[in-house]
């Protein structure tokens, strides 16, 4: 694989990053370039029927309304293809910053305040997150990234997954009421306690027909993207569940989107400013939290994903750069979140299909916002229509695939102090919140590592 020398001067860098046509277009050649601009086309356009049930699912989950997914995802993957530092990666909605997400609008809606000015207070600290990215990848930071133990990241994952699961089985379950939402109900710490004291307190308002909505969902969407990852599983099995819903279902009392949120709108383009609260000390520490939150997530995830994304496509060109990634990921909070969107980062499972799928080039990641964008422009009509349930079984579905178990072996594999760094990391993040969670599990790595790693070293024998 070729090493390309990244600038050492600010100057350098800065030209490096305003490059459109870097060493990222290495692979589009004028002999091959209708085969790669097709390949990019059909990896484009499995990932945008893909992404949009996941990027409605993630937007409600987060406490936003479901389009606000359908634009983040598609505006983030234009802005990371152009100024990130990765062939492959597929930006987009995550389920890492659904907790960080939720929080803030749950605080500053549920606080007397509206959701225009918690949307308004979360676009404010996604761009402080993404001018600290854009410092961090001027002055080279890119690489401190891959600093964070992989214990951390696995156990980071399962926490986040974990809470992802519980938390939406009130939907699948048919009996979250219509001012109660996931997203919209949660503080920073004890959530899942919440979520899970007000299902077992609704048992006898359990929906027989939506739980049966939600396992179809689930089961089906995993049996198809089993069977060939050119099956567009989420969609097929949200079209399933909604033909239902609105046929033989249609008088089992299902929920649907447009019961919480009303008609969904295609006009995605729309600015939304940032805004600032009385500022109180209170919230000067809940802008350090967030913007910290944000920066580790964008951070991590996209150093993490774009170094996935080099073994998966076997690159043997030039590898990803950490600090255009980082600069990248800072241009990505900036803009995204202006435009009815909030914070975006590499996405794991869908750089891996349009890997997967063929994708070669940066193009791939242009076709898929555009044919995201312009799949739901005339879909949005029938968007509403979705069962609430079946948004419950997609992400349902997600955090079942967040959890590997070949990955929790590898961690096991490097012995006890690991693993449980691992466990303890995959236990904080739900029951306390996301930075919480991770940095007392740094702290605690970092400080105990060196002295178990000095008690376990062998002893030589003394010579005779």
């Amino acid at each position: 694989m070729n090493h390309a020398k990244t600038p050492t001067t600010i100057s350098g860098r800065l030209k490096l990053f305003f490059t459109f046509f870097d060493s990222r277009w290495e692979d589009l050649q004028p002999h091959n370039w209708k085969t790669t601009v097709y390949r990019d086309f059909s990896a484009g356009l499995i990932v945008a029927m893909t992404a949009i049930p996941m990027a409605m699912g993630f937007a409600m989950a987060m406490g936003m309304r479901p389009e606000h997914g359908i634009i983040a995802g598609a505006l983030a993957c234009v802005i990371g293809r152009t100024f990130g530092g990765s062939k492959y990666q597929v930006y987009g909605p995550t389920a890492a910053f659904i907790p960080i997400v939720a929080a803030l609008i749950a605080k500053y809606q549920t606080n007397g305040g509206s959701f225009e000015q918690a949307h308004g207070f979360l676009i404010f600290c996604s761009i402080w997150a993404g001018i600290t990215l854009v410092i961090f990848g001027i002055f080279g930071l890119g690489k401190y990234a891959k600093l964070v133990p992989n214990s951390i990241i696995v156990g980071f994952t399962v926490g986040i997954a974990t809470a992802i699961a519980l938390t939406n089985f009130e939907d699948i379950l048919g009996i979250e009421s219509f001012k109660d939402l996931l997203g919209q109900d949660e503080d920073i710490k004890g959530g899942i306690f919440k979520n899970l004291a007000t299902a077992l307190n609704n048992l006898d308002k359990i929906n027989l027909w939506s739980v049966f909505l939600g396992v179809l969902t689930f089961a089906l969407t995993k049996t198809l993207l089993r069977i060939s990852i050119f099956i567009p599983g989420p969609v097929i099995a949200m079209g399933v569940a909604t033909l239902l819903s609105a046929t033989v279902l249609s008088d089992k009392g299902i929920i649907l989107v447009k019961d919480i949120y009303g008609s969904i709108p295609n006009n995605f383009f729309v600015f939304t400013a940032p805004s600032l609260p009385a500022m109180t000390p209170a919230v000067f520490l809940d802008i350090i939290y967030f913007v910290g939150a944000i920066v580790f997530v964008s951070g991590v995830e996209s150093i993490l994903c774009s170094s996935m994304a080099d073994k998966l496509a076997g690159n043997k060109g030039t590898p990803f750069n950490p600090d255009k990634e980082f600069f990248g990921q800072g241009m990505v909070q900036i803009i995204t979140p202006l435009v009815q969107g909030f914070p975006c980062t590499g996405a794991l499972a869908r750089t891996a299909t349009s890997i997967k799928a063929g994708a070669q080039t940066p193009l791939a990641g242009y076709f898929k916002a555009v044919l995201k964008l312009s799949m739901a422009f005339y879909l949005a009509p029938y968007l509403e229509l979705i069962p609430m349930a079946c948004i419950g079984g997609i992400l349902v579905w997600v955090a079942s695939n967040m959890i590997k178990p070949a990955e929790i072996r590898e961690i096991k594999a490097l012995g006890k102090f690991e693993f449980a760094m691992m466990v303890y990391t995959a236990v904080m993040v739900p029951v306390t919140d996301f930075l919480t969670g991770v940095l007392s599990a740094m702290v605690l790595y970092f400080v105990v590592h060196k002295f178990y790693t000095r008690k376990r070293k062998p002893k030589l024998p003394i010579p005779a």
